[in-house]
This record gives structure tokens, sequence and C-alpha cells, in this order.
């Protein structure tokens, strides 16, 4: 039978339709990576821990203490930080999982109504185009521009199942009002001058992405998501449920992560380090899973203004300490960093970094 319209020949393999159709004991070979690096398999209590920063605390210091401190130190070395005590209600949060999850429940009659379009990235389906000879990655997928509102596609936000949508609307702001608040502690901790983080990345955009990982008859052969790093500012992910599945590449090695309940992973990504001309970091992640429990985590990408440029804000730009990086306008680094070419820090490091063998960082 022929499709009954084109848009319906645009739609990909969904992991969670592939398992619906038939009991698989094996992994599709579009699916098989042959090579992954293992993570840190020791005892778990003596792995390294992703540090924990009280918002709470944070917020008391008027100069930098104990908190700051952590903050600095965190932002330098890892990259991540889990975020504690942030003042989001717990209510609100539980009706944006339960929100997330039902979205992938629903029929796949329903899911075309919110398939990508042709050239699009907005709506279920794969954020960025892969060489058809790289493996997939094993999860659904659903990417939305949330902020500023006149950003959002009409046929995406609006079709999106009540009471979610009114449930994202207010999630959406309370990340943002979150995240311009970590702008100005991150430029706190690094000693900038006051707001000026902030006020470099202005009134930021803001996108979100909910993955889903269905359970794997052969985990150990494939990625929930290939190693990467995200090429906001700040990524703030919600995990869906408690099942681990992230990991982060430290020292040369992957640490698994294990959520705190009520918390939020943050993530610098290669805005901010390019923002701090390297001072903080962008750390490689991945997300790994498993052959028993499904996946479910929420990331709220904010990034800059899409009129503003990105580079080195002033007063990190020292004679000690130049330009790292190259200044680039916001629309042709997102345009660099989704091409096929780039992969992890490829495209800050090859593109965008002055090559001058004094500097180190």
């Amino acid at each position: 039978m022929e499709p009954e319209t084109t848009e319906e020949l645009v739609i990909p393999y969904s992991v969670k339709e592939l398992l619906a159709k038939e009991a698989l004991t094996k992994v599709p070979e579009r699916y098989v990576r042959p090579d992954i690096d293992p993570p840190i398999l020791s005892n778990k209590d003596s792995l390294p821990q992703l540090p924990v920063i009280d918002l709470n605390k944070l917020l008391a210091e008027e100069v930098k203490g104990p908190e700051l401190e952590k903050l600095d130190l965190a932002c330098k070395e890892w990259g991540f930080f889990q975020l504690i005590n942030h003042a989001t209600s717990s209510e609100l949060v539980e009706d944006v999982k339960k929100g997330a999850q039902e979205l992938f429940n629903l029929s796949m009659e329903e899911k075309k109504k919110l398939w990508q379009k042709p050239g699009d990235m907005e709506g279920f389906g794969q954020l960025i185009d892969k060489p058809k000879e790289e493996p997939s990655d094993w999860v659904d997928g659903f990417y939305i521009l949330t902020l500023p509102s006149h950003s959002r596609k009409p046929h995406i936000f609006a079709n999106l199942p009540q009471p979610f949508r009114e449930n994202l609307e207010v999630y959406c702001n309370e990340m943002r009002d979150l995240a311009i608040n970590m702008y100005v502690l991150i430029g706190k901790a690094l000693g900038t001058e006051p707001n000026e983080i902030k006020d470099t990345l202005g009134e930021s955009g803001q996108a979100i992405r909910i993955n889903y990982y269905p359970p794997c008859p052969q985990p150990e052969n494939v990625l929930g998501l290939n190693a990467h790093t995200d090429a906001s500012a700040l990524t703030i992910l919600l995990q869906g449920n408690e099942v681990e599945g992230l990991q982060i590449k430290k020292d040369g090695t992957w640490v698994p992560v294990k959520p705190l309940p009520n918390a939020f992973i943050v993530s610098l990504g290669d805005v901010l380090e390019v923002v701090t001309n390297g001072i903080y970091k962008s750390s490689e992640h991945r997300a790994v899973v498993n052959s028993q429990k499904e996946r479910l985590s929420i990331a709220t990408f904010s990034g800059p203004e899409w009129s503003a440029n990105i580079g080195p804000t002033p007063s990190v730009v020292t004679p000690e300490r130049p330009a790292l990086f190259k200044t680039i306008g916001v629309a042709d680094f997102y345009q660099g960093y989704l091409s096929p070419q780039h992969r992890g820090k490829s495209y800050i490091n090859n593109v965008l970094r002055i090559r001058n063998e004094n500097i180190k960082g």
C-alpha cells in the first residue's frame, strides 16, 4: 500500500515502534557500535562523584565563599554538577515528567502529527543528520524550540497534549529564570564583572529535548546517545525516572552519574566555554542503556540570542591569557556545530580555537 501523504516518507525508525512490532533478541545492525569505550566499573562507592551544588547557599554568599568555590571547581574540572535546593516546585517537576512519558506513549498515528518536517529539527525524530555509515543511537527523541515564544512552531507546541502543554509553558519560564540566575552565579565564581556573563548571553533562547531510551536486548553493543558536547551555554537535565544512564568523560575515562532525587544535572555547553575563554569547560558525555528498564530524560538548553555574537567576554581576555576563540555570529556557530563533520568538541577546537602555542588551557 502506498503512503497516504508524502510526510510519511520522511518518518524514520522509532526504536519504541521497532520493539513493539517484534520481540528482539538481537540488535539490528544499524544500531551496533563495535568500538564502545568501557566506563569505570569498579566499586561504585570509590567512583569519582559529580559535584553537588546548593543553590540556596550560592545565593546567600555575597562574596566568594565555600559554595562559590565549589562551583568554580566544578566548572573547571567537570563542566557538570548536580544542583539541589533549586526552588522549582516538586509538583511542577512531577507533572512535566508525567507529561513527557505520556508524550512517548502516544500512538504512532498521534506522533506523526508531531513529527519533524523535511529540513526541520523540531518534533519527533533525529536532531542531527548523521552519515549513513554511522550507527544510529538507541533513542527516540522529541525536540522543540520553547523561548522566545515567537520562535515556536505553531504546529508543534500548540498540538502538544494537555495538560503537558500548559505545564511545559510554566516549566520553560522556570528554567529560563534558573539559567539566568546561574549565569550570574557562574560569573561571580569566575570573578568577572557583575552580570557580565548574563549580559553577554542576553535574553537567552531556549529549546527542550526529551529523550526516551527503551530497554535493549544487547545494551553493551549500542549507545543511547553517542559522545558529544552540548552547543548550549547551559543545559539543565531533569531525569524522568530513577534509571541511570548518563556518563561523563573525565580525565579520559567514562564516569557513570548517579542522579540525586530532586536535583537537576547542570552541564556547561560549548558556548560557555567560549565565553569564559576556556577557563570553564564543556565536557563530553554520552548515554548508555540497559536490558531491563526504559529511561527518560528532559534536557533544557539555554543559549544566546540568535542575533548576537559568541566570543570570549572582555574581562577574561588579558595579556597573560589572550583570546582562545574567535568571535562568531550565533547563527553561524550553530550551523557549524550541527554540521555532520563535527562531533564532540570538534567545532570549537578545530574551527573557533585560535592557535597560540604559548596559551595553556
